[in-house]
């Protein structure tokens, strides 16, 4: 059957007689095995042969048995592997015109036109300089006999595209680039870890991050734990910041605090070019506090250990767009770069992204470090900002005089990142002049009056703690309306901020519903979603999925592992999310599995014949293992339990099975810097537009709010966060199932299938629009997915 015009498939592309490789340069980062896993893998589905390059440029100059040709085999086991399997090492000769041309050559003789190169923008203008200078370099080589004419005119262009590789997060134009989140895992582990030692012995802590000339792993670190003071490049402090952090310091024990937390970008420097160091910073608070002070600097334990989920998701996406870009390039295509915009892989033109880069480190040179942060990008400047807000409290007599009062709940089961929320609603609130009233056990425990004021230091040391400390409970409102309207106007309540899931979502209806007959209800009312089970609407990401995510993918390696040692072992394993497909499926994109059955995707007995046969024929080779993820809810009728003795039955003789169940320790532990960081943000804005709400409804010496667009939702969609009326969202939703009825990640389904080595169709109609980065661009336009 003929595709609409306006459709694109992936499995209409061919890669045949098309030859794609793959290196990876410059410093390592986690998750670059995941793009490697993920090149390779669907430049062998669609046709094409796919070389490793071994060793980065060096290799590329050098040939020989550096280049190699890649097997589907070759990349198993990579996706939970840090660093780069295939080598990465600096090379002086690629730098020269020769080592340029005894590249070419070593691509022409093995018919290679097609560069996928994974690095920092160094890398990257290499790879740039190569492309423009290609023609002239065959010609060279013709002349010297090296090549023929013929393969000169066969293999006249080579095309580009770069991944960004990078822990460091110093790349413009892109959201995230590979590593950075996995590098903020390895330094909030340590962070989390310290924060006990300093408690006990009441100490300050010093800890230096990498960043020498980008401070965004020092900047969100410092967001997800909210630290007392940090040092970055891009900010240096004003004159006189010895005397005001001691002061800061100071108040933070004053208030009760047993700890202090001071963070140092390694590139650090005062206005007048002067470096900060760690030590420069640990020897003034001994001199002037006389506080028990250690330096911690972490070093290389930032780019090692295992890749986050995150990371394998935006590696294994940024793969696939960068094979697809690969095969849609011509002569005339500038050499791009694919990178993440908010929720959306964009590419955009790789020159104008490195010259960016560097206009960023020229302004920061020449002193103008506003400018330099405002290059950075949105997402730099809105965590800086938001950073600003949380930090640092401002005296009494400098905030606005309002006489509102707000109260915070959580709602619903708990999850990740909640407290983070809570702490950032309550400062930003308090900043605005506002009360804050913390309510217990969501809208049961709003019911019974458990609710009293809450203070700047109440919230200090909240945004690593897991769960819930206001306590959340899944009560919906309905049967509790008129104990709450009492409480509401007994507290003198004038905007309500809610943090929770799917419980949320229904008690924002159920209250909007009441406004009628309770004027009490007729206040701003915003929701900020938090669940582990990604399931509201309206928006693309919920507060503790990442967490979640991260439970899943670390428990999967760890049986892979088992069942690596074991041979012929398939695992079913069973996730959470309700109705919604979420944690299975990207779990599944994120762990390497075989197979997910989640509830929006039916599927029926030939179905699961169908994975038993796939994972007979995968027992044959040398990957002999299998993962499959099922949804709690995915079909009443095919159990884990029934899967599970299916897979037995049907797999007698070639491989055993063993399942689990994953449980609640995927809504339990510390949550993910992103969750941290995602949590800070959202309700720092949800807080912000309920200040600008308060005065717009205050009339006649009170609050009155009515209207649709004052009772709204807070969600990532696609490059920005929305306020979304409540009431625009019911046709969105499935209130049987608690899903939405469109879910973004669906999209991501067909890639896990694809990497899976099943033939399937993948819609990539959004993907081939080349873009042009744009710059100083308002912070509050749009914001991206933070870190």
């Amino acid at each position: 059957m003929a595709q609409p015009d306006q459709k694109k498939f992936f499995e209409n592309l061919s890669g045949a007689g098309k030859a794609i490789a793959v290196l990876t340069s410059g410093g390592d980062a986690q998750g670059m095995n995941a793009a490697v896993r993920a090149v390779v893998r669907v430049g062998i589905y669609i046709g094409a042969k796919v070389y490793f390059i071994h060793e980065g440029y060096q290799g590329l100059v050098d040939g020989g048995e550096n280049i190699e040709e890649a097997k589907w085999e070759s990349v198993s086991s990579m996706l939970q592997v840090g660093g780069t399997v295939i080598g990465s090492a600096r090379c002086k000769e690629f730098r020269t015109h020769e080592g340029r041309r005894a590249a070419a050559q070593n691509l022409v003789l093995r018919g290679i036109t097609n560069l996928c190169v994974i690095g920092g923008d160094g890398s990257l203008t290499g790879a740039n300089l190569f492309r423009e200078e290609w023609s002239g370099l065959l010609d060279e080589l013709v002349q010297q006999g090296k090549i023929d004419r013929e393969s000169a005119e066969k293999y006249s262009h080579l095309n580009i595209v770069g991944m960004v590789g990078s822990i460091d997060n110093d790349f413009c134009g892109t959201d995230m680039t590979i590593g950075t989140d996995s590098a903020l895992h390895r330094i909030i582990e340590v962070v989390d870890a310290i924060v006990t030692t300093a408690q006990s012995h009441q100490r300050t802590f010093v800890l230096e991050v990498m960043g020498r000339h980008c401070g965004y792993l020092a900047l969100v670190s410092a967001l997800a734990c909210g630290a007392d003071w940090m040092f970055i490049p891009e900010m240096p402090p004003a004159d006189g910041w010895e005397e005001q952090m001691c002061t800061k310091l100071s108040e933070t024990r004053s208030r009760g605090s047993r700890l202090n937390i001071i963070i140092v970008a390694e590139g650090a420097m005062d206005r007048h070019g002067q470096v900060i160091t760690s030590s420069i910073v640990k020897d003034l608070v001994v001199k002037c506090l006389g506080f028990d002070t250690r330096v911690t600097i972490l070093g290389h334990v930032q780019r090692g250990g295992t890749p986050s989920a995150f990371d394998r998701i935006l590696a294994s996406r940024m793969g696939v767009e960068a094979v697809l870009a690969l095969l849609e390039a011509s002569a005339d295509t500038p050499a791009c770069v694919v990178s993440l915009c908010g929720n959306q892989a964009v590419r955009l033109p790789l020159m104008e992204c490195v010259q960016m880069t560097q206009e960023v480190q020229k302004a920061m040179d020449e002193r103008r470090f506003e400018e330099a942060v405002r290059l950075r990008g949105r997402s730099f400047e809105n965590n800086l900002n938001t950073y600003k807000l949380l930090a640092h409290r401002k005296p009494q007599s400098e905030l606005p005089i309002s006489s509102f009062n707000v109260a915070v709940l959580n709602v619903g089961a708990p999850a990740a990142g909640m407290n983070a929320a809570v702490r950032s609603a309550v400062r930003v609130g308090i900043t605005e002049g506002h009360k804050i009233f913390a309510v217990n056990d969501g809208f049961e425990g709003f019911a019974k009056g458990q609710i009293k004021e809450i203070k700047w230091g109440d919230v200090g040391g909240w945004t690593g703690q897991g769960g819930s400390l206001l306590g959340t409970k899944r009560t919906l409102p309905a049967k509790h309306l008129e104990k709450i309207a009492e409480q509401m106007k007994a507290n003198k309540i004038n905007a309500l901020l809610v943090i929770g899931g799917f419980e949320a979502y229904l008690g924002l209806v159920e209250l909007l519903a009441a406004r009628g007959k309770y004027d009490e209800f007729c206040v701003p009312i915003v929701m900020v979603p938090a669940t582990v089970s990604n399931n509201v609407p309206g928006s693309d990401f919920s507060i503790g999925a990442d967490t979640a995510l991260n439970a899943i993918t670390d428990t999967c390696d760890r049986i892979k592992q088992s069942a690596s040692g074991t041979k012929r072992r398939v695992f079913i394993i069973e996730t959470m999310g309700g109705y919604c497909g979420y944690l299975a499926s990207v779990g599944g994109l994120a762990a390497g599995a075989d197979a997910a059955y989640i509830f929006e995707e039916p599927f029926d007995i030939r179905d699961l014949q169908s994975n038993v046969e796939h994972l007979t024929a995968k027992m044959k080779t040398s990957i002999q293992r299998g993962l499959v993820l099922r949804n709690e809810n995915s079909n009443e009728n095919y159990t884990t339990d029934f899967i599970y003795q299916l897979y037995s039955e049907e797999g007698k003789g070639v491989f055993d099975c063993r399942k689990n169940v994953l449980g609640h320790m995927q809504q339990g532990g510390a949550p993910s810097p992103f969750d941290r960081n995602f949590g800070t943000k959202i309700a720092a804005k949800a807080m912000l537009w309920i200040s600008r709400k308060l005065k717009e409804t205050y009339r006649k010496g009170r609050v009155f709010a009515n209207t649709d667009d004052t009772a709204c939702l807070l969600g990532m969609r696609r490059r920005a966060l929305v306020f979304q009326p409540v009431v625009d969202l019911k046709n969105e939703t499935d209130f049987v199932h608690r899903i939405p009825k469109e879910q973004w990640w669906l999209k991501l389904r067909p890639l896990m299938k694809i990497l899976a080595k099943y033939k399937t169709s993948l819609d990539v109609s959004e993907s081939g629009q080349l873009e042009h980065v744009v710059r100083h661009r308002r912070p509050e336009e749009s914001e991206g997915v933070p870190a």
